[in-house]
């Protein structure tokens, strides 16, 4: 199911943010492209998220670089779709800033998973969909009666938010789990562990998000009805 917009929440504040990770990421690919194949090589083993490096103490701050970097036009065209499609609702949730930091901190979580189940690869890890899986999990906290559009065998169908990212997420976990049963990734390919970790970690902190934006609103009401 590929969502290409989401219907019954209003956006109350213009989502920079979200516009502004998309650019940086489209940017980034931009550059990817003058790239000969030896020198996009090398510049994926700098800035990619490489595990054996990582847990040694090397290339750290690849672990931030690799967020905005993509493997091909089908990578990043599938994650800025979904970043705009959920991104801008949690971003007006949360606000903008505390959204941007949101956003690393997701990423971080998902690299993190890799990396832990895959701790001897030298296969760099790239992309945005760590962090996009953390955006798809505040998204079903707070919004899990939305009506998201969905392309599906070649029709658009309207589903509930809940229905599309939880059958995303079992998919995902499920995933997760046979690469686990398996050995440790060698070779290029999907990197589910870290829509895994990023996912969990967006539920985590969008139950905190939800529960301070509830606290702030009940408040912000009773200041109005007695002042």
């Amino acid at each position: 199911m590929l969502p290409i917009r989401d219907e019954n929440h209003e956006i109350t504040t213009f989502p920079f943010i979200t516009y502004g990770l998309i650019t940086l990421n489209v940017l980034a690919f931009i550059y990817e492209l003058t790239l000969s194949d030896n020198g996009l090589n090398r510049f994926l083993m700098e800035y990619g998220a490489v595990p054996a490096k990582i847990m040694v103490g090397n290339d750290l701050h690849a672990l931030f670089s690799s967020m905005f970097l993509h493997a091909g036009w089908g990578h990043i065209i599938g994650n800025m779709l979904f970043l705009k499609v959920f991104g801008d609702n949690v971003e007006d949730q949360m606000g903008h800033w505390w959204f941007l930091a949101f956003y690393l901190i997701t990423g971080l979580a998902a690299s993190g998973a890799h990396i832990l189940l895959n701790q001897g690869s030298t296969v760099p890890s790239v992309g945005a969909s760590g962090a996009i899986s953390g955006v798809l999990g505040a998204y079903i906290v707070s919004f899990p009666k939305n009506r998201v559009m969905v392309w599906v065998f070649f029709s658009l169908i309207a589903v509930p938010a809940w229905l599309m990212i939880g059958f995303w997420a079992a998919e995902q976990f499920l995933a997760t789990v046979g690469t686990v049963a398996r050995t440790e990734q060698t070779t290029g390919g999907i990197a589910y562990a870290a829509h895994a970790g990023g996912f969990i970690a967006g539920v985590v902190l969008g139950l905190i998000a939800k529960g301070v934006s509830g606290r702030s609103n009940a408040s912000r009401s009773t200041s109005k009805r007695y002042y």
